[in-house]
């Protein structure tokens, strides 16, 4: 019986560092995917959906402003 209980008992401790292994492997890899991800991000220079949105409005006033000062100059033109 004792044999039994020492097989038993390497086979359970055997068992218990392999999944305490696996998960610093889950863990590693999990970090290591995060930044590669991360490098990854900063190489295609993206930016935030707010940083969009005000620099969108930017777009869209300067946009409107040249209109107006384009039918200015039409304005101007047709007088002349």
């Amino acid at each position: 019986m004792k044999n039994s209980e020492k097989i038993l008992k390497t086979i359970s401790d055997i068992i218990e560092n392999s999944v305490l292994a696996s998960k610093d492997v889950k863990k590693e890899i999990t970090d290591d995917l995060k930044f590669k991800k991360d490098k990854i991000l900063n190489k295609l220079d993206l930016v935030s959906r707010e940083e969009f949105e005000v620099l969108k409005k930017i777009v869209q006033k300067q946009d409107s402003t040249i209109k107006k000062i384009m039918k200015r100059k039409i304005k101007k033109a047709k007088k002349s």
